[in-house]
C-alpha cells in the first residue's frame, strides 16, 4: 500500500483504509474520506463498513437514495459476514433517513435470533478481505464528480448483490452471537431497536474508571482496549472488536465504572441507556434474564484477571465455581459485614468501592477503602472469629457473594483457595492490630503533650 496522508486526526497513522476514511469522516473531511470509502467498495462489493461510510456520506450531499441503498447492501451483507451490530447500525441510519425500519430489524432478529435456521456454532468465520492493495479514488475527483463516481461503484455493488443471491442455494450460516442469540426473535428485535450509533476517533475515552454510567456499548467496527489501575499499575483485560459488549454493568447497578475504555482506531459503536432497556425487560422479561446472566459471566471473567483467589482455581474448574455465587447489589451506606458478628459468606467486589472502619473507643477508625478484585469476609470465615471490622457501601457496589456454607464446601474440594484466603486473613488481621494500636499509640502521646 501507498502511504496516505502522513498524519490523520488522532495522531497515528491510520492501519487500513476503512480507518482512513473514518477518521476523515470524522475530522469533516467529506470527499477524502468518500474517496477512501468508494475506493473499498469497489474492491469488495460486499464490505459492509465501506458500505456504510458511503450511505453516510453519501446522505451528507443529499443524495438519499442511493445512500439508502449502500445501507441496505450494508444491512444485508452484514448479517451474512456475522455482524449484527454493523447490520444495526445499518438499520438505525436507514430508520434516520425516513425508511421504515421494521422489515430491517424482523431480518436481523430472524438471522441472529433464538432457534434461526443460520445459526451454526461451528460456522467457519468469513474471509477477511484483502485491502491492503486499496487505493483511494483519484483526488481529481470532488464534489459532485466524485458523488457521481461513487454512486456507479454502488450500483456495481447492488448487481453483485443481486447476482450472488440468484446464484446461491441458501443463505449462509453464520455463528452465534454472545448473548443476542439466547433471545428468541421478538425479544431481539425489541432489544436492538434501543441502540443508536456513534462514531469515535482514535485514543477517543469511551467510558472513565471510577465515573458514574448508564450506557452498554456494542462495537460495530473497530477495536477498543479496556483497562483498570491498581495502585498505579494498568492492567489490560481485554481488547474489544466487532461484536463486543462492553459497559453493560451500569445495566444492573449503579456502581461506578470498574475499568475505562478507549479506541485503539477509529470505530463504530451502539449505544443504549438503562431506562431503555429496563424498558424492554417489563415488556420481554427474558432479555433482563438473559443480560443478568452474561454480566454474572463477564464479572468473573474480568475478575480472575485481577483476583488471586479465583486464578487459584483451574481453568477447567472455573465454570462450577461460577455457579456457587450470587449476585448482590448494595447501595451506598449498606453495610456488608458488622464489627463483631460472624460473617455471613465472602464477599468479591465486582464493581463500586467499600469502606472498612472499626468502632475503637466511640471513635471510627477507617482501616481501608477496597475496590474491585477485592474480598472482605475472609477474616470471620477462615480464622473463625467475629469480624474485627465493619465494611460499608461507599459508592453503589456490585459483589460476588459466595454464602458461608457454600464457602465451607468450596474450600474443601479448592484447598488452594483456602490456603490463598488463610494469608490473606492473616495478613489483614494483623495489619487491623497494628493499626488499632497505633492510633491509641498516637491518642495518648498527644495526651501527654
Amino acid at each position: 500500500m501507498q502511504p496516505g496522508p502522513p498524519e490523520l486526526p488522532g495522531g497515528a497513522l491510520a492501519e487500513s483504509p476503512i480507518d482512513r476514511a473514518l477518521a476523515l469522516s470524522l475530522a469533516g473531511e467529506r470527499d477524502a474520506a468518500l474517496r477512501w470509502a468508494a475506493a473499498v467498495v469497489q474492491h469488495d462489493p460486499g464490505m459492509p463498513s465501506g458500505l456504510l461510510l458511503c450511505g453516510r456520506l453519501l446522505a451528507e450531499t443529499n443524495r438519499l437514495e442511493i445512500a439508502r441503498e449502500a445501507l441496505e447492501i450494508c444491512l444485508y451483507s452484514s448479517i451474512d459476514a456475522g455482524n449484527l451490530p454493523l447490520a444495526v447500525a445499518a438499520c438505525s441510519d436507514l430508520r434516520n433517513l425516513g425508511t421504515d425500519p421494521d422489515p430491517l430489524f424482523d431480518a436481523i432478529a430472524l438471522a441472529f435470533g433464538l432457534g434461526s435456521s443460520r445459526l451454526q456454532a461451528a460456522a467457519a468465520p468469513p474471509i477477511l478481505p484483502q485491502t491492503a492493495s486499496v487505493q483511494p479514488l483519484p483526488s481529481v475527483l470532488t464534489g459532485m464528480a466524485l458523488v457521481n463516481r461513487t454512486a456507479d461503484i454502488l450500483r456495481t455493488a447492488r448487481k453483485a448483490r443481486k447476482d450472488l443471491e440468484h446464484t446461491r442455494h441458501a443463505a449462509p450460516p453464520i455463528s452465534p452471537v454472545a448473548l443476542f442469540s439466547d433471545l428468541d426473535p421478538p425479544s431481539l428485535r425489541a432489544l436492538i431497536e434501543q441502540f443508536e450509533v456513534m462514531s469515535v476517533p482514535k485514543d477517543a475515552l469511551i467510558i472513565q474508571e471510577g465515573d458514574e454510567g448508564a450506557e452498554a456499548y456494542i462495537v460495530a467496527r473497530g477495536e477498543l482496549e479496556a483497562i483498570r489501575t491498581v495502585d498505579d499499575q494498568t492492567t489490560v483485560l481485554a481488547r474489544l472488536t466487532a461484536g463486543s459488549l462492553f459497559g453493560e454493568m451500569a445495566l444492573l447497578s449503579r456502581a461506578p465504572r470498574a475499568a475505562s475504555v478507549i479506541a485503539c482506531r477509529p470505530s463504530i459503536l451502539l449505544v443504549a441507556r438503562k431506562d431503555a432497556l429496563d424498558q424492554v425487560a417489563v415488556g420481554f422479561p427474558s432479555v433482563g434474564t438473559v443480560l443478568a446472566s452474561h454480566c454474572q459471566r463477564r464479572m468473573v471473567q474480568n475478575l480472575i484477571r485481577t483476583s488471586a483467589i479465583l486464578r487459584a482455581v483451574g481453568p477447567d474448574e472455573r465454570p462450577a465455581l461460577i455457579e456457587r455465587f450470587v449476585t448482590r447489589t448494595f447501595e451506598p451506606g449498606e453495610i456488608l459485614i458488622e464489627q463483631g458478628e460472624t460473617a455471613a459468606g465472602l464477599h468479591l467486589i465486582a464493581s463500586g468501592e467499600v469502606s472498612v472502619s472499626r468502632e475503637e473507643n466511640e471513635e471510627t477508625l477507617v482501616l481501608a477503602s477496597l475496590g474491585p478484585g477485592d474480598i472482605v469476609g475472609e477474616v470471620s470465615l477462615v480464622l473463625r472469629k467475629p469480624s474485627t471490622a465493619r465494611v460499608t457501601a461507599k459508592h453503589a457496589t456490585l459483589c460476588l457473594h459466595l454464602p458461608t456454607e457454600d464457602f465451607l464446601e468450596l474450600i474443601r474440594e479448592h484447598p488452594a483457595i483456602l490456603a490463598e484466603l488463610y494469608d490473606l486473613a492473616v495478613r489483614r488481621d494483623e495489619e487491623t492490630s497494628t493499626i488499632v494500636a497505633q492510633e491509641v499509640f498516637d491518642v495518648d502521646d498527644a495526651l501527654l503533650i
